[in-house]
């Protein structure tokens, strides 16, 4: 049983990995179409889905059981595993509010903020998790 929960963990890893590989290629151009905009912040939904569920299953391959994106969150951020627990809150609350964004101005701020917050938040988990894997 141990053993699904090690091999959980890093088979969400790899789809984690090629959704931040992706933004975090495509974060490096210059944005400036709606449609590259729509497609930053997809990828930052999608990588952020995987980031906190790659978490789950890593804690819960060490023993915790996290229910939920904000206990995953904090439980990473209790164990060291992440080291920005207010800014993954931001994150958070953000990808909850991405649906929302409508607002060509709110867009721009959001694909700034993940240029150069979330995306450095993400990179650091998959260079820790890279090490564990």
């Amino acid at each position: 049983m141990d053993e699904m929960k090690d091999i959980r963990w890093k088979q969400r890893f790899e789809n984690f990995e090629k959704s931040f590989k992706l933004l975090e290629k495509y974060s490096s151009n210059s944005i400036s179409t709606e449609l590259e905009r729509a497609g930053i912040i997809q990828f930052f939904e999608t990588t952020f889905e995987l980031a906190w569920k790659v978490l789950k299953d890593y804690l819960e391959s060490e023993g915790y059981i996290p229910k939920s994106p904000r206990e995953s969150i904090k439980q990473a951020f209790q164990v060291e595993l992440i080291e920005d627990g207010h800014l993954w809150m931001e994150a958070l609350s953000k990808r909850n509010s991405t649906t929302h964004t409508y607002d060509q101005e709110l867009a721009e701020k959001l694909v700034k903020e993940i240029q150069e917050q979330f995306l450095p938040l993400f990179r650091d988990l998959y260079n820790k998790l890279l090490k564990e894997r």
